[in-house]
């Protein structure tokens, strides 16, 4: 008899928790699977050189500029949110001190900010940015308004990812003499760095797959935005598409593309963890 075997026997429980964890497993990756093969079924059979045009028209209903603008939108949002994350992270584990109530209340904000609405993010960066500021609806009021959305989900995957390097690669750093910055970010930071892009990477699906917020700040004009211009990204260029009801087919081979850029970012990201974690050793 095995030792797995032997464990089982003596803690039946054990093995119960074991075959509910495995079936979990497996219902999670069937329901991956699921949704994206019928992404792909019903979307595939309609793509189509003119929905890569470079201009949109009601004809052709491009999707080319709502492609750009999400990578405009993507790369804006994380060049705001992703230092002041980390930084502020950093602050939260490497320089407060213990029991500090500034950190309670920073912690009691994050946690809150991550449990509001999408629609009331687009509601504040709509009288905030495009109002207050008169920045009107654009690229650049979607962004800050992303940034906003997606910054708890930053500060906490890289506070955790701070807290999972043990103190000794801290203590002896300052045992051979080196300061408290260089010991950040030549010792903590580059262990950390896969926790922290695991952050990005969710930052970047939420991103990207956001309507709500951007219909009230970037708005849903079909056409290479600059940054003070009205654009629509891929998931508001889908919605666009299916809430019209004339382009149902189009809305379909957006939603492959608009999957097979999740993936594609998603998978870049983890190149880029995996990458570091092999120069790490």
């Amino acid at each position: 008899m095995s030792e797995k075997m032997k464990t089982y026997k003596a803690h039946p429980m054990s093995l119960v928790f074991s075959v509910i964890t495995k079936i979990a497993v497996t219902i999670t990756i069937a329901i991956f699977f699921l949704i994206v093969g019928y992404v792909i079924i019903k979307g595939v059979p309609y793509l189509k050189p003119s929905l890569f045009a470079w201009k949109y028209t009601s004809e052709n209903a491009s999707m080319m500029p709502a492609i750009i603008t999400t990578f405009e939108m993507v790369g804006i949002a994380l060049l705001i949110a992703a230092p002041l994350g980390v930084f502020c992270a950093i602050y939260l584990v490497e320089y407060a001190k213990k029991g500090n109530k500034l950190v309670k209340w920073i912690r009691l904000t994050t946690e809150t900010l991550s449990g509001i609405p999408s629609i009331i993010y687009g509601l504040f960066g709509n009288m905030f940015f495009v109002i207050a500021l008169k920045w009107k609806l654009s690229l650049m009021a979607g962004a800050c308004t992303l940034a906003i959305m997606v910054l708890p989900l930053i500060i906490r995957s890289t506070e955790e990812a701070l807290k999972a390097v043990d103190d000794s690669f801290r203590e002896g750093s300052y045992g051979l003499g080196a300061g408290k910055l260089r010991t950040i970010f030549v010792i903590v930071l580059p262990p950390a760095m896969s926790g922290i892009l695991s952050g990005i990477i969710l930052a970047v699906g939420r991103i990207v797959g956001e309507t709500a917020a951007l219909i009230y700040t970037a708005g849903t004009v079909a056409k290479i935005p600059g940054l003070f211009d009205s654009g629509r990204t891929l998931a508001i260029h889908m919605y666009s598409l299916s809430n019209e009801g004339l382009h149902m087919n189009e809305a379909s081979a957006t939603a492959v593309v608009l999957l097979v850029t999740v993936l594609l970012l998603n998978g870049l990201a983890s190149l880029v963890a995996r990458k570091l974690s092999k120069g790490e050793k």
